[in-house]
């Protein structure tokens, strides 16, 4: 598993990603696809048309690395849509789920939703926040 100690958002890229393309390749793809700058420390997961192998693009603080696995059973689950376009965002364990070649990953929310707190606004104005 890909491992990190902060919070990370996961992009899936919406279409069938030629996996011939190497660290230019797939930064273009996320610059000019996903509109997204893969410098950010995000990741960005790539499937190939027969969802037969599959890379992530992460950039670690001093460089891009590229992780590329092959699935000898199976496929991974589909990461496009109708007409493939546009882009999928995933958690940590969902990435490791898609990885791990389950097919729920993108049909089913496996995660809950992104907590956030954000300050109440109090109607007595002797109270500060």
């Amino acid at each position: 598993m890909i491992g990190s100690t902060r919070q990370v958002v996961v992009y899936a890229y919406g279409a069938p990603a030629d996996l011939r393309k190497g660290f230019d390749g797939l930064t273009a793809l996320v610059t000019q696809g996903l509109r997204r700058d893969p410098l950010s420390g995000d990741l960005y997961v790539f499937a190939n048309r027969t969802r037969k192998r599959a890379k992530v693009l992460l950039w670690d603080g001093t460089g891009l690395c590229i992780y590329a696995k092959r699935l000898e059973q199976g496929r991974f689950a589909c990461l496009w849509r109708d007409g493939g376009t546009g882009m999928l965002r995933l958690t940590l364990s969902e990435l490791q789920l898609f990885l791990e070649g389950s097919a729920l990953v993108g049909r089913v929310a496996l995660s809950p939703p992104v907590f956030s707190l954000h300050r109440e606004k109090t109607l007595d104005p002797s109270i500060a926040p």
